[in-house]
């Protein structure tokens, strides 16, 4: 019984239970894997500065840490190739499995580095090279857990359904600031020494349940469809031509690659969105506490902040199922743009609850954006290079958008005399260009899932 054929012989309400699991799933997988991705940003910003990169100037050292955190993003997009081209030949659930354990091993073995102290330079190389693994676990991650869930789901819920794994990331970054914040209460001695570990220790134990929980999902019905139609097509063209051997596709990434344009639109499009929510998570962090707020304090306003902005992230997806990718995501840029002067000088205030103020409303607008792109990236591509198309495409935005702006940003910040003006100004034109690629890129709300053709 094919994929399609076996869901269509379910009831409704097993139709929608078998969604439901496989969108908790995605969700949990998505948390537990940004969990390990986004505690490095924390850490870049207030930890690794100090140990990895002490005797520096207080600014260099933080560019320096911004540095080795923008290897992972270097290496998503090779994540999401290798994952991609293995998920849309062998199927979705296998790929996230293994970027699960690639992730956790690597996120735990940071919490093991030794220092400047005690390795010198080869603490920050051991580092770089644990952070290149997370990048490639996250980009073969994000790619399977968007599809699993959109290609489980009907036609006007994608946006929705898809959403839940793009919460992953706020939801994990909660948990990670919550744990590591935690920690940061101890004597600044002993958290440098060791404190900062244990969010990363924990890691292994985060990832014996993501792994439980993924091995229950079943496969995409709609991939296994595809693989099958195709399969059949290649077969009845070998007999009609008397052949005796079926044409072999092309490659996903080959394509994915005969269609540029396509997967260029999609990477501009969704760059500012990771550039304002690495900000957000690393620079405004580092600027905050410069001003001399409490580092705690600052850690646990982000992580409550954040903690609101999961019901947004889902509710721009569903709104996008109403309106459009496009209008949402747009929508959600300019209002950004708007707020990033009022921002900062919430966040130089060395008020808490102003702090959590600027957080709270940033992170609410840019999770506004940050819903649908699961979606809106993800129907671009047909079936069969759908896994390599929207990884690919997605993990390129991030890493044009997040992977160096930390750092950019604190240069800009550093060589301007630390006028937040050039950080506003670097922010705005990034918000402005995808703007303009969001516009140019088709609206792919009602896009037929079953194409196999990208």
């Amino acid at each position: 019984m094919s994929g399609l054929t076996q869901l269509q012989a379910m009831g409704t309400a097993e139709r929608r239970k078998e969604a439901r699991t496989v969108i908790a799933s995605s969700y949990l997988g998505s948390t537990i894997e940004y969990y390990d991705f986004l505690l490095y940003a924390t850490a870049a910003a207030i930890v690794f500065p100090k140990v990895f990169f002490s005797g520096m100037d207080d600014w260099v050292g933080v560019v320096a840490a911004y540095g080795t955190f923008a290897a992972g993003y270097v290496a998503r997009p090779v994540g999401g190739i290798i994952f991609g081209h293995f998920g849309d030949r062998m199927g979705r659930k296998n790929m996230l499995i293994i970027s699960m354990l690639v992730m956790g091993m690597a996120s735990t073995l940071i919490g093991l580095v030794p220092g400047a102290s005690v390795a010198g330079p080869w603490g920050a190389v051991l580092l770089v090279i644990l952070r290149v693994f997370q990048g490639i676990a996250v980009g073969g991650e994000w790619g399977g857990a968007a599809l699993m869930a959109l290609e489980h789901s009907e036609s006007g819920k994608r946006g929705f359904a898809a959403s839940f794994v793009n919460a992953g990331a706020p939801t994990g970054a909660v948990l990670g600031t919550l744990v590591m914040g935690a920690f940061a209460a101890l004597p600044n001695e002993q958290f440098l020494a060791w404190g900062w570990r244990v969010p990363f220790l924990l890691s292994f134990v985060l990832l014996g349940v993501g792994m439980f929980v993924r091995l229950k999902v079943s496969e995409s019905p709609i991939f296994k469809a595809a693989i099958e139609q195709e399969k059949a097509e290649r077969e009845d063209t070998a007999q009609g031509s008397g052949a005796g051997t079926t044409a072999k596709r092309p490659t996903p990434l080959v394509q994915v690659l005969r269609r540029p344009k396509t997967l260029i639109f999609t990477m501009l499009a969704g760059a500012a969105g990771f550039a304002l929510q690495v900000v957000l998570a690393t620079f405004s962090v580092t600027y905050a506490v410069s001003k001399g707020a409490d580092r705690q304090g600052v850690l646990y306003a982000f992580a409550a902040a954040s903690l609101i902005s999961i019901v947004f992230v889902i509710m721009g997806g569903r709104l996008s199922d109403k309106v459009g990718r496009r209008p949402v995501m747009i929508g959600g840029l300019v209002l950004f743009i708007i707020y990033l002067v009022p921002m900062f000088q919430l966040l130089s205030s060395n008020n808490i609850m102003l702090i959590f103020v600027a957080f709270a409303i940033g992170l609410m607008i840019h999770s506004t954006l940050f819903g649908p792109l699961a979606a809106f990236v993800s129907e671009q591509f047909g079936t069969t290079s759908r896994y390599t198309g929207a990884s690919l495409g997605y993990q390129l935005a991030t890493l044009l958008g997040a992977g160096f702006t930390p750092g950019i940003v604190a240069q800009i910040f550093k060589d301007s005399g630390q006028d937040t003006a050039s950080v506003v100004w670097y922010l705005a034109i990034m918000s402005v260009v995808s703007i303009v690629f969001i516009l140019l890129t088709r609206e792919p709300k009602n896009n037929d899932l079953q194409t196999v053709q990208a």
